[in-house]
């Protein structure tokens, strides 16, 4: 009887985060009876491109489409006295990208709840979803966290596991792992508020800082190892995507075979044919690669770009 009350009345809920990443959650939210989400905070509009258009996030384009009051401080603590006045039960956080004052953490009933993107402990920090790919992890997942002044350091109220598969890249993890959170976001809120899940400690002996990643840790290193670089290029896809250099210019790897050619004969990152296929020579065995795009031309299929630059083969990549 208790729980039936309790879903009767409206959880008054504020939602922060800033990419499309928190988009599923954020709709999961407004469209429960359970959750009354009274606004949004986001990060502020950006410029973007070449030309600067000062650009909306992703969540306050989504917020706006359902007439959902949205807040966008350079910094959350700007806005304390704002959220205390919306008097939220609830606070929930999805790839905001600033850490959160304990003033507000204290603020709701049931606190507030975070969604990250990879299985706590293990990576806390900026790049999760790429580093279960480069790590050789057979898993990632979703961990619903209540957070606390840390990053990432809160307790677990629940997790759900995802296989990485031979071709997942940071991108379609990124797709999995939204699409997973929501249903996970709803159903632990639902658990948790009514008291049936209690918050887990986490081991902090366990976990590993992930860095932000920019634009030069794309730079491949063709003295790695082939199954390094084919869980790297895959890793750093589609965002800053794996690059070379070649004839003076930025070279994308867009895509490789994720087979490795045990072939050692050449010098380290130059290309030949193996196979009638476009190979490069890494630090140990080889990898073929089956999509590049060169500085200021169109991505092209391996095949296109050796009809167009037929000097690629015996050449070495920077």
């Amino acid at each position: 009887m208790e729980f039936y009350l309790l879903i009767m009345k409206k959880i008054k809920t504020i939602f922060i985060g800033t990419p499309d990443f928190g988009i599923r959650s954020l709709n999961a939210l407004f469209k429960d009876d359970f959750f009354d989400v009274v606004a949004v905070i986001t990060q502020p509009d950006k410029k973007v491109g070449r030309k600067q258009v000062l650009t909306p996030p992703p969540i306050k384009i989504e917020a706006e489409k359902n007439n959902i009051p949205v807040l966008q401080p350079e910094k959350i603590s700007e806005i304390e006295n704002n959220i205390k006045n919306l008097k939220p039960e609830i606070i929930i956080v999805v790839a905001y990208s600033q850490l959160i004052p304990e003033e507000i953490l204290n603020m709701p009933e049931y606190g507030c709840i975070n969604v990250h993107g990879s299985l706590l402990p293990k990576y806390r920090g900026a790049s999760v979803i790429q580093a279960p790919i480069l790590n050789y992890d057979k898993y990632t997942g979703v961990t619903v966290i209540k957070m606390d002044k840390g990053l990432d350091t809160g307790p677990i109220l629940t997790q759900n596991k995802i296989e990485i598969k031979a071709g997942d890249t940071a991108g379609s993890l990124y797709e999995k792992l939204s699409a997973s959170s929501a249903p996970l976001l709803i159903d632990t809120l639902k658990e948790y508020i009514s008291g049936k899940i209690k918050p887990k400690p986490q081991d902090n002996s366990e976990s590993n800082y992930c860095k932000i990643i920019n634009r030069k840790d794309g730079k491949i290193d063709w003295k790695k190892p082939a199954d390094f670089l084919e869980r790297f290029v895959r890793a750093m896809s589609p965002w800053p995507s794996a690059h070379t250099r070649w004839n003076q210019k930025n070279l994308k790897i867009i895509k490789i075979d994720n087979n490795i050619i045990k072939t050692n004969k050449y010098k380290t990152g130059e290309i030949f044919l193996h196979n009638n296929k476009l190979a490069v020579q890494c630090g140990k065995d080889s990898l073929i690669i089956k999509k590049l795009q060169l500085e200021g031309k169109k991505e092209m299929n391996a095949e296109e770009f050796l009809r167009g630059y037929k000097n690629f083969i015996g050449s070495i990549l920077e």
